[in-house]
């Protein structure tokens, strides 16, 4: 028996064989993984997100567990690399970072789709997976980062109706479905005892079947009435870490370009609209303890006349916090309903493991209060609509915007604050989301930047108006108000839990599998090859 198992060793390949025989399928995962990136914004060659998923299903096609995982691992490090290079504001060490952790759940995803790949209807098991490996990591770690989901590199493309069914998770879905149709086509178009071209027209039939499902999906463009809206971009000192330049400066910005708009619509050079919204962090001091902040404001607003939507920084509830907040300002009365930012992000707005991290990472110290999270929607009353703000990076949360829609919100706001990011990319990112939540929900999307993208999107995702970056402007439209709920509203969660399951329990029925063939006296089924190649 030794002498058998040493023979047995020196039959196995050696390491550095492995890791050679290993490369080519490594090199062709980095270079996929930065193909992908270009189906994202600013590029927008959405195509590339179903070639992204074919490339991965190939190659992790029939490997073991630990080859599809270093596979997927190798598939998603460059593509967070690109899609996240805006970081490199911050510093190119927080784009690494962010990209390694994000490229982990892409290499459970590998894993996956190489265990599942030995199981009959392996397209719609994989396409599973790529909805359970955005679930992980929406959520996970800290409350998790959206950002790279397939149904944001598709807010314009055929398949993005399908959001007014089942949201972001659905996109998804049949984005990868196509992308795994097609990997399975060419599968059966190798020489070979399995070669079968009636099969690949079928499995490419299949795929154009899933690229078109969603134009049969109406998106309604029409409310029950319509509100007119001027959004107000101020503008900042200069882009960066440091845009908010010296005290009460971004607040005058906004102030001053709101009386610009009083003194047109006075003159009769625009028209006067029944709200006005700023964008988040519009005043960069509390209005509540300024006095100088506060009398800016009341002044700014008396001069337009409407009710406002004013984005500012909020001292408390303590010294060691600040809150993010949207507070509705009225001409006469001044402040009123308020709207504090649920999500916070990390390491952004708050430092989780603070006296920790700090002591090695001398950055964080310019975050010097946390933000602490708002306890309730963004539902409010703004003049004449009913609205549902939501705040910057909260757009990219499905369910913080499908509560403020369920909720009675009308129309959706989207207070933002790219200055730090400006010409990076990251704001056209954004505006896709915003664009991908206008249909899933059938409302408009009223975006307000600092320093832009500023947008008014309509409820079928198209974008009405929008600003260029960094430049002082005013966005003037009348957008419908709408109380219908879309079908993707009244289900919520339920089809993505529905389908991460399905891609948990598909990875569960190969463990169960693999035990049983170790079992004395086990056999194989049809779905558990005997040998480890996978035709």
């Amino acid at each position: 028996m030794a002498d058998e198992a040493r023979a047995e060793d020196r039959a196995r390949p050696g390491l550095p064989a492995r890791i050679r025989a290993g490369l080519p399928r490594t090199g062709l995962a980095l270079l996929a993984g930065l193909l992908m990136v270009a189906a994202f914004p600013p590029y927008d060659l959405w195509p590339l997100s179903i070639a992204g998923v074919a490339a991965l299903s190939l190659l992790t096609r029939g490997r073991t567990l630990r080859q599809g995982a270093w596979t997927g691992f190798a598939f998603g490090l460059p593509f967070f690399l690109g899609l996240l290079a805006w970081l490199r504001v911050i510093g190119w060490d927080a784009t690494v970072g962010l990209s390694v952790v994000e490229a982990l759940f892409v290499a459970a995803l590998g894993a996956g789709l190489a265990a599942t790949s030995r199981l009959r209807a392996w397209p719609l098991w994989a396409a599973c997976l790529w909805v359970t490996q955005e679930w992980a990591r929406d959520r996970l770690p800290l409350g998790g980062f959206p950002w790279g989901r397939l149904a944001f590199a598709n807010t314009a493309s055929p398949f993005t109706p399908l959001a007014a069914l089942g949201g972001a998770p659905l996109v998804t879905f049949a984005v990868a479905l196509c992308g795994t149709l097609l990997a399975w086509g060419l599968l059966r178009l190798r020489p070979g005892p399995r070669r079968s071209p009636r099969a690949a027209a079928l499995a490419g039939l299949a795929a154009v079947a899933a690229l078109v499902a969603g134009l049969l999906v109406p998106v309604p463009t029409k409310g029950d009435d319509t509100v007119r809206v001027a959004l107000v971009q101020g503008n900042v000192a200069r882009p960066g870490m440091d845009f908010l330049g010296r005290p009460m400066q971004v607040l005058d910005n906004h102030a001053r370009v709101t009386e610009q708009l009083a003194a047109d619509i006075a003159a009769g050079r625009a028209p006067k609209p029944d709200i006005v919204i700023w964008p988040e962090n519009a005043s960069d001091l509390d209005p509540f303890t300024e006095p100088e902040a506060r009398a800016r404001i009341d002044e700014a607003v008396r001069a337009v006349g409407v009710p406002t939507l004013v984005g500012a920084l909020v001292d408390g509830p303590d010294p060691q916090h600040v809150q993010n907040e949207g507070i509705v300002w009225d001409p006469a009365t001044g402040p009123g309903a308020s709207y504090t930012k649920q999500h916070p992000v990390p390491f952004g707005e708050y430092v989780p493991f603070r006296a920790e991290l700090s002591k090695v990472i001398e950055r964080l110290q310019r975050v010097a209060r946390d933000f602490y999270p708002g306890d309730h929607n963004g539902v409010m009353q703004l003049g004449p609509a009913r609205i549902g703000d939501v705040i910057c990076f909260e757009v990219a949360y499905d369910e913080i915007v499908r509560d403020t829609v369920n909720a009675g919100g009308r129309v959706i706001v989207v207070q933002t604050n790219n200055a730090t990011y400006n010409r990076t990319g990251q704001p056209e990112q954004q505006l896709a989301m915003s664009r991908l939540r206008a249909v899933e929900h059938g409302r408009a999307v009223l975006i307000a930047a600092t320093s832009g993208i500023s947008a008014v999107v309509a409820p079928d995702g198209s974008v009405v108006s929008r600003t260029k970056e960094l430049t002082p402007d005013v966005l003037n439209a009348a957008v419908p108000l709408r109380d219908s709920r879309t079908v993707a509203d009244r289900v919520g969660a339920a089809p993505e839990w529905v389908l991460a399951l399905a891609g948990l329990l598909a990875c569960g029925a190969v463990a169960v599998g693999a035990v049983r063939r170790r079992r004395p006296g086990g056999t194989p089924t049809a779905a558990e090859p005997l040998d480890r190649t996978v035709p």
